[in-house]
């Protein structure tokens, strides 16, 4: 798209061939004898704490969930337990040179990365900064609990503290790390670089991106791991991953070049859940082999052995040296084995004993206890004397962590506000970062934005309606709105499908990119599920972002990463991590059933998002103001048919300045004393135009524009329908299923004493969107507001209704279905 990158006809009609580099599989192979001088006996030894650790640790979920007891213990433990028994040396080998600048992002069976990356970052810090993290997190909690009685130094403090902080998390303590509403698959704690592992398989990858993302765009040190393991290699978001990590842009474009600091870490322990990855479900023979499909540099992909930690630790050296070096991303397919089911319940059906044992002759753990002993740096003695006490430390954390009195759980119907405080941060922030934003130019001489000064803010004049080129057009309030919030917020990027230079579908970003640099603008791939997930990764960083999906249809292609990600890590963090996302989206006409759908009810239905549709200027600026302001994730949609509307409701206009509209304040657009709509979105102007219609029959309509439906401020409604007695909503939204039903529900409940009459709904018929033509028999039309008050409400003398609303026909469609 970039005019600078000619598309030329004679070179990409040459003949010639694409070549391969080999890849590197299990090049290393030395053993703890001929690296001793790389290493000190304490590096070696706190090697082997580190993945026995992991082992009790996971040893410790198993017998839970198996046997109701952890020794002699007794607890009920029912939640989630994907262990990773057998896989300790990955997780350790990868978290040695990783320092405070590093990050991490885990799957459903990271407990092994989780522990390992947080106790390295324990022994790289002081022991000031150590006290520090432990006194401030949650007000200290967790350590008044832990330093009782006891003598040690500050590390061991905070290994008590950590692993004490874990297990409550994951029996569900509000003493936990996320005060139990995370659990085993979304463990993390950040002040150690640890961000939170996701329970949907291949989840972390297109945030781990966005993380990369943030750090390359703000110039931060360190690095980003995306932990996934090789069933995800099956999974669309993991392979829009890989390619938005590896875009041609940010070498040729950008002007900050080099690749993202990422790298894709996939445990290969040979299954997904049952199915066997090589040889079954998968194509690729060898994991490593994908990085090869994906750029030239083939993402410096090679396949290691994850039994041996010494050969994770050389490879994962060598890929932070490349990233450290902007020549990024990088994968390793570390190979390994679970020794462990999926999950506590599977007993490994699709396994040979034959084969789990085969592994097991060859457990890391085992194999590096040897190696201790064989270079005389511990004793067998000693390594069960370690064993012991790890034993011993784990059992008094998990006897703490589910003491009822020390660790209790959050007690809902005590504080009913336990949770839903955190579905929304509600805070206002106007800017994210510090510094200036990185701009092109002074904001006064962005093109459009001159030629929007020359523009009427009000759309009518003595009464007509302007031209619509002659106005501030819904188009341009978005367009000034993002432009303002780009020379404010030096941490807001923006990205979607064909957003610089095109200007976006529907012209919202037109000259945008005259004001605003590659790095905070640009296109990405045509990947839904990765613009959300690398918007949600570059926020959970500490950034702001307005990303666009074209359409709301395609909705679809990022279901996950809007409803499972978007949607959850600000209350599944307990308030930790803000989602300051406003995802863009355009709700079409004209395109038929794949390209005309509002799917306003799909986001409302989804606890901790908030959702907007504005259909006028002067609201489309003011809501769009207050979301980007905002730190909660914010679903604006805007109608495609509208883009072109002037201002019609506020005579004064779109002011040039600043402002705001709050989030979840209907709007009255016209009075009246008889008859109550309410609609939400571009249904808007059909029941302005019935009201006209209704005032040939001497009824008064109020017309109220929603606006918002997450949140939503039912005072103005009520206080309509308990002066009008009636009450119609609409929208072009499917009305079986739809939020208008539960906009009915409520107000027919909270407005009881006033209704004359039940609440009528009308919604698009529950058909699939027709051709463009055949429209108006779908969405909701002025007479169709005429025909349901006639037959529902109260007859209109003289009227003849062209369509049915009767108990019979309702229940003619409730049986087809439609």
């Amino acid at each position: 798209m970039p005019k600078s990158l000619f598309y030329d006809p004679n070179a990409k009609r040459q003949p010639g061939e694409i070549t391969f580099s080999p890849i590197p599989v299990n090049a290393y192979q030395k053993k703890m004898r001929d690296i001793r001088a790389e290493y000190t006996d304490a590096d070696l030894v706190s090697l082997f704490y580190d993945m026995v650790v992991i082992r009790e640790f996971e040893t410790m979920m198993q017998e839970l969930r198996l046997t109701g007891k952890y020794k002699d213990a007794s607890y009920d433990y029912s939640g989630p337990a994907h262990l990773c028994i057998g896989q300790e040396a990955a997780a350790v080998g990868q978290a040695y040179l990783l320092d405070k600048d590093d990050i991490i992002f885990g799957t459903h069976r990271s407990h092994g990365e989780v522990i390992a990356k947080g106790f390295s970052a324990i022994r790289k810090l002081d022991d000031e900064t150590l006290m520090k993290v432990m006194r401030e997190f949650d007000g200290g909690k967790q350590l008044s609990v832990v330093e009782k009685g006891f003598h040690g130094t500050v590390p061991e403090l905070a290994i008590r503290f950590y692993l004490y902080g874990l297990m409550a998390e994951l029996f569900g303590r509000e003493i936990g790390f996320s005060k139990g509403l995370g659990n085993s698959m979304h463990a993390f704690f950040m002040p150690f670089g640890v961000y939170p592992n996701n329970a949907i398989v291949g989840g972390s990858a297109p945030i781990a991106a966005g993380a990369a993302l943030y750090k390359k765009i703000h110039r931060q040190q360190g690095i980003v791991i995306a932990n996934a393991g090789d069933g995800s290699v099956g999974c669309g978001p993991v392979w829009e991953a890989l390619n938005f990590a590896s875009m041609d842009q940010y070498r040729t474009l950008w002007d900050n070049k080099g690749g993202l600091p990422i790298l894709f870490y996939f445990t290969n322990n040979g299954y997904g859940m049952g199915g066997q990855t090589a040889g079954e479900t998968m194509a690729y023979d060898m994991l490593a082999r994908i990085g090869a499909g994906v750029n030239p540099e083939q993402m410096h992909a090679e396949r290691v052995d994850g039994f041996n930690v010494f050969a994770v630790i050389d490879a994962v050296r060598r890929k932070k040296e490349i990233l450290e070096r902007q020549q990024g991303p990088a994968l390793l397919d570390v190979v390994t084995y679970r020794f462990c089911g999926h999950s506590a319940s599977d007993a490994s059906p699709n396994r040979t004993q034959e084969e789990i044992r085969a592994w097991e002759d060859q457990d890391a753990l085992e194999s590096y206890g040897a190696q201790l002993v064989e270079n005389d740096i511990l004793s067998a003695e000693q390594i069960e004397q370690l064993r012991l006490s790890i034993g011993a430390q784990l059992m008094e954390l998990f006897k703490t962590a589910t003491d009822p009195e020390l660790s209790p759980r959050m007690d809902l119907l005590a504080r009913g506000d336990s949770i839903e405080k955190y579905m929304f941060s509600n805070e206002p922030h106007n800017k994210l970062g510090e510094g200036a934003p990185a701009v092109l130019a002074p904001k006064e001489e962005n093109p459009r934005w001159q030629r929007n000064q020359k523009k009427s803010r009000y759309g009518k004049k003595d009464g007509k309606a302007l031209p619509s080129a002659a106005v501030i057009q819904i188009r341009d309030a978005i367009f000034e709105a993002l432009l303002d919030k780009f020379y404010e917020d030096p941490s807001l990027v923006s990205f979607g499908e064909d957003l610089r230079d095109w200007g976006s579908a529907y012209g919202t970003y037109k000259d945008m990119e005259k004001s605003i640099p590659y790095e905070r603008l640009f296109n990405a791939p045509i990947s839904e599920s990765t613009i959300v997930g690398a918007s949600v990764g570059y926020a959970m960083l500490g950034g702001r972002v307005a990303s666009e999906l074209m359409y709301c249809d395609f909705l679809g292609r990022a279901g996950d990463e809007v409803f499972n990600q978007l949607a959850k890590w600000q209350a599944m963090t307990a308030g930790q991590l803000h989602m300051p996302v406003v995802l863009r989206m355009g709700i079409g006409s004209k395109y038929g059933a794949q390209h005309s759908q509002e799917w306003s009810s799909l986001c409302a239905h989804v606890p901790g998002l908030k959702v907007v549709y504005p259909v006028t200027p002067y609201d489309a600026k003011g809501l769009l103001n207050a979301a980007l302001s905002g730190s909660d994730p914010v679903i604006y949609l805007e109608s495609q048919s509208l883009y072109g509307m002037g201002e019609l409701f506020q005579k004064d206009g779109v002011p040039v300045d600043y402002y705001e509209i709050p989030i979840g304040e209907p709007d009255v657009k016209r009075a009246g004393e008889d008859l109550t709509i309410l609609t939400f979105g571009a249904t808007l102007y059909r029941a302005l135009a019935a009201a006209d219609r209704f005032a040939e029959y001497g009824i008064g309509v109020e017309v109220i524009d929603a606006r918002s439906i997450v949140p939503f401020n039912y005072d103005k409604v009520i206080e309509s329908v308990k002066k009008t007695g009636k009450l119609i909503i609409a929208s072009d939204a499917c009305q079986r299923g739809s939020f208008l039903n539960d906009f009915a529900q409520n107000i027919g409940s909270l407005a009881f004493d006033y209704l004359d009459a039940p609440v009528l709904v009308l919604g698009a018929r529950n058909w699939v969107t027709p051709v463009y033509e055949l429209e108006k028999d779908f969405f909701p039309q002025a007479e169709w507001f005429l025909d349901a008050y006639h037959q529902k409400i109260q007859p209109l003398q003289g009227y003849t209704p062209t369509r049915s609303y009767t108990d019979a026909e309702m229940l003619r469609r409730g049986k087809l279905g439609v």
